[in-house]
């Protein structure tokens, strides 16, 4: 990756890709921490996505449900590209990894888990600002 981006970004973006998202959590928490302005709502969004992600994988059904409801607002705050990301594909897949579980509604999905296929990837571009 880039040497433009903080190494506990780009390590995040590495693990969250590699289906590492309690260990994304933490590394891009380290950098939430030390980070004042607008891209500490942004990291926020990419810890959120994280935990949702783990958590659905873990049939915590609820609290992926929650996560990822927040981790969209803090995202979509950024427009369709921010930081090397490509917000708007990862969004789109982001929505469809979520896609059973947001048709039931309000109720609990029973039934529904994280199907493999569908757990999306960051599309990291450093060129693409």
């Amino acid at each position: 990756m880039s040497d433009e981006y903080p190494s506990q970004y780009t390590e995040g973006i590495r693990l969250f890709n590699a289906q590492e998202f309690f260990a994304c959590h933490d590394v891009i928490e380290e950098l939430w921490t030390e980070t004042l302005g607008e891209k500490r709502r942004f990291y926020q969004g990419l810890i959120q996505a994280a935990v949702a992600l783990y958590h659905f994988g873990n049939d915590n059904l609820g609290g992926a449900r929650k996560l990822y409801g927040s981790s969209r607002k803090y995202l979509l705050q950024y427009g369709s590209s921010y930081m090397g990301i490509d917000l708007q594909k990862f969004l789109a897949d982001y929505q469809f990894c979520f896609q059973e579980m947001l048709d039931a509604g309000g109720t609990y999905p029973d039934g529904v888990q994280l199907k493999p296929e569908r757990i999306p990837r960051i599309e990291f571009n450093p060129a693409d600002q």
